[in-house]
């Protein structure tokens, strides 16, 4: 089953799960519209995310941009006289050495994307395409790949215009994003090549007129090599994968304060004198906020600890590791993320295609300048660092939720997590193996892609990044820890429902108490066993939808 299949398959089960009296899910809160200029240096993250979140854009050029665009574009025509330039009057690839005439052109810049428009395999989604596309515009915005600004600019009307290309994701190695990007410049063309609009899909020329644009374009000499050469597919599912992992990042830690409060865990584990002695400010930061979640928390005191079993209490000195290291562990997966954020802000106001045109050092006139600033490796890179984190995250998600099925381990919360009779009960334990199920599949796939480069075409692209494949990766496992988080909310949520009338009196903490009840808008405790399969569905869906992020 693929990711968005698994996804839609998902969904259908929970309409049905959340269809029930007193459950109904809140209309989403219109958003603003992101009103953009682009001048090739100043895209934020904040911008980024707010094409991510499917809000409506307004995106164009800056005036400055289009005037510099349009003063390189004139100086690399006249350089074309006296160099010989890849992908501009000279073949591409292994093919690098055949010489174009002017005549030939217009022609060759159809033929090179409908060549390179062979992916396969399930689309991206359509904010990623947008994203990617408003990545190209703001990088060729820079005024160094020679393109007129009649090329971002019909790119930005599709996205103004809520049309988007069909990006298939297999097929790019990360050394640019040929197959990808491809597509979107047939599109931008008006060829047959599909696009969405408005919840239908069909060829560009179709489509396209309908949503208000022009049936056709042209790219003249040169303008076809900087759509698909870059990494700007690649940097726009990155920056998907940095939003969801953001949002992944908080939940978890607010999974990790209600396991606490379910197990009553000793509070000195977050001391911050601790933590601001291993000199990591991502460290500091989670310990903060955990401490926050659980201010005021009566259960994480001696006096919770002794109210289950008085007579035997005796006192616990530390917890596992597990439980001690959590805060670690977390901090590793926010250190990935600042990483990639600052790269992913370079990267979006960046020069990525080759060749690059520059003012000749003399001052006079410009030249080509071919290099290899399409490469991808410092993104995949990140991504596979980020893949790790994410899936060592979810290892230490699946181990909490484990021990809160064990008496001896979770400090005698009922066996299983029963609600009725232990025996006659099973409680959760199936609920617990979903997360064990997931794990083996998240660690197969945290294997680094981009160490299993391999050459192609001729031996002229004979190191390629393989990043596509780590983003891809890391996506799945992003999936899959959605799911694990939500065990762990779920299986916490009921050690916390188990045990409260034996805490009566002791209070919950500042942000866990709220964390219990949204779980508990949607998903009644467990008692006498039941129908296990929409508990969970909902459960993810609030973990999806960011619906458990603490507010604390």
């Amino acid at each position: 089953m693929t990711t968005r299949t698994a996804r839609t398959a998902i969904g259908v089960g929970l309409l049905a799960a959340l269809c029930v009296p007193g459950q109904a899910v809140a209309d989403p809160t219109p958003r603003a519209v992101t009103d953009l200029v682009l001048d090739g240096d100043s895209l934020t993250l904040r911008d980024a995310f707010a094409i991510l979140e499917g809000g409506q854009v307004s995106v164009r050029l800056s005036p400055a941009a289009q005037a510099v665009m349009n003063e390189t574009r004139a100086g690399a025509l006249k350089a074309l006289d006296d160099q010989r330039v890849y992908g501009w009057n000279q073949a591409l690839g292994p093919l690098k050495d055949r010489p174009l005439s002017p005549g030939q052109a217009e022609r060759f810049q159809r033929n090179v994307l409908r060549s390179h428009a062979a992916g396969v395999g399930d689309p991206l989604p359509d904010n990623v395409v947008r994203l990617a596309l408003v990545l190209k515009a703001n990088q060729m915005a820079r005024g160094k790949v020679g393109v007129r600004p009649e090329v971002p600019q019909r790119l930005l009307a599709m996205v103004n215009a809520g049309v988007t290309p069909r990006m298939p994701q297999i097929g790019s190695l990360g050394t640019g994003d040929l197959q990808p990007q491809a597509a979107a410049g047939l599109a931008a063309l008006g060829e047959d090549a599909p696009v969405r609009y408005r919840g239908e899909e069909g060829p560009a020329s179709l489509l396209l007129p309908k949503a208000g644009l022009p049936a056709g374009f042209a790219f003249q000499a040169g303008e076809a090599l900087p759509i698909i050469s870059g990494s700007t597919v690649l940097a726009a599912t990155l920056l998907d994968a940095v939003h969801r992992a953001t949002r992944l990042a908080d939940q978890a830690e607010g999974a990790f304060a209600l396991f606490m409060e379910a197990t009553r865990a000793e509070r000195s584990s977050l001391d911050a004198r601790t933590h601001k002695e291993r000199r990591i400010p991502e460290q500091d930061a989670v310990a903060a906020r955990l401490r926050a979640m659980v201010a005021g928390s009566g259960w994480m005191t001696e006096e919770g600890r002794k109210r289950l079993d008085p007579a035997n209490y005796h006192p616990r000195v530390q917890d596992a590791v597990s439980v001690r290291a959590a805060p670690h562990i977390m901090a590793g997966l926010r250190h990935a993320l600042t990483g990639a954020r600052r790269a992913l802000v370079r990267e979006a106001n960046a020069s990525t295609s080759n060749p690059l045109i520059f003012k000749k050092k003399s001052g006079r006139g410009y030249e080509f300048v071919m290099g290899g600033n399409w490469d991808g490796s410092v993104l995949g890179h990140l991504a596979d660092t980020l893949n790790s984190e994410i899936t060592d995250v979810g290892v230490l998600s699946q181990e909490l939720s484990g021990r809160l099925l064990s008496p001896r381990w979770s400090y005698d919360l009922p066996a299983n997590l029963a609600g009725g009779a232990v025996g006659l009960n099973s409680g959760m334990v199936q609920v617990q193996t979903v997360a064990a199920a997931l794990i083996p599949e998240m660690q197969v796939r945290a294997t680094p892609a981009g160490t299993l480069s391999r050459p192609v075409k001729d031996g002229q692209e004979d190191h390629n990044t393989m990043a596509m494949a780590s983003v891809r990766h890391l996506h799945e496992n992003l999936d899959r820890l959605e799911i694990v988080l939500a065990v762990q909310y779920l299986m916490a949520a009921q050690g916390v429902d188990l045990i409260t009338r034996k805490m009566a009196g002791l209070s919950l903490g500042t942000a866990t108490r709220t964390l219990h009840a949204e779980i508990r808008r949607y998903v009644t405790p467990l008692g006498e066993d039941r129908y296990l399969t929409p508990d969970l569905e909902r459960a993810i869906w609030l973990v999806r939808n960011g619906r458990l992020r603490p507010s604390a």
